[in-house]
């Protein structure tokens, strides 16, 4: 099983590691009072739901964790669209592991495959328009780059991975640095070159100031899609406006991701793609081998 955008393995086996000592404590008590020691058994994942596969490698590890000449076959790989009722892994071997490691394997899997396919749900959304849609830092912790693994999965784009990763100039930071021009002149004189800097703004006020302070990146923040649309012609008419990126932000949903993309803007950064994406359902039956 391969991912189309390999994570770091170290960085996968730590977070099975760690869910695995989680679930596992001292041992798996029931399967050792149930199944006999050296039973051989035959694992099928399957699909109960229309989703979009993520996280098949990290599965593989909650099982390899514990054996790593398992038997793994996979019919399919992340980024597909896999329809409800059909098989797309299989794995055997020591039946004990099999049953110690599927809680694990499934949790993950089904985080991430619910991640990738309400992702990919807002990228066909705005299919055609010009817009990307994007992710947030607003992930479970310990899991960021996993749940941002399963965003490009789905077909978005990552938005910064951490704090040490990109400026951006929040309200706070605002409310501390007296406003949107002295925050900004201080990022530029404090960050180095290389550094764009973003900065969010909730007003056409601010928008204006944004750009007199010549910001890289506009963050429109809880605006209606008549109000991005204002926003953006006030950039693209700006003497910097054709280098300057603009980016839709909050109260954004399914129903109407589009209307900001038709408003033009060039990124639209979705929280909810990890912070409420709904796990899928997604089965693990064993039998003898």
């Amino acid at each position: 099983m391969k991912m189309i955008n390999p994570l770091d393995l170290d960085l996968v086996y730590d977070c099975v590691a760690s869910a695995l000592d989680e679930d596992l404590g001292r041992g798996d008590i029931t399967t050792r009072a149930v199944v006999r020691p050296g039973s051989k058994a035959r694992g099928s994942f399957m699909a109960k739901q229309d989703l979009v596969l993520a996280g098949l490698e990290v599965a593989d590890a909650a099982f390899t964790s514990f054996d790593p000449y398992l038997q793994i076959e996979s019919m399919a790989g992340d980024g597909e669209e896999i329809p409800a009722g059909r098989i797309f892994a299989r794995i055997t071997g020591d039946a004990q592991t099999l049953l110690a490691a599927e809680r694990v394997a499934l949790n993950f899997l089904q985080r991430l495959s619910g991640i990738a396919t309400l992702t990919r749900r807002y990228v066909d959304a705005v299919a055609g328009t010009g817009s990307r849609i994007v992710d947030t830092r607003k992930t479970t912790p310990g899991l960021r780059m996993l749940e941002k693994y399963a965003v490009t999965v789905g077909g978005a784009t990552n938005h910064r991975l951490g704090l040490d990763d990109g400026v951006l100039i929040k309200d706070n930071h605002l409310a501390m640095a007296g406003g949107v021009l002295e925050a900004v002149q201080r990022a530029r004189q404090s960050c180095g070159h290389l550094h764009k800097i973003e900065v969010e703004v909730a007003t056409i006020e601010q928008v204006r100031e944004a750009l007199t302070a010549q910001a890289d990146i506009l963050l429109l923040d809880n605006m209606t899609p008549e109000t991005v649309r204002e926003a953006v012609a006030i950039v693209r008419a700006h003497p910097n406006g054709e280098s300057t990126i603009t980016e839709a932000s909050g109260g954004i949903t399914l129903d109407n991701v589009r209307h900001y993309a038709a408003a033009g803007a060039d990124l639209i950064s979705i929280g909810a793609l990890t912070h409420s994406a709904p796990a899928v359902d997604i089965s693990f039956k064993i039998r003898h081998a």
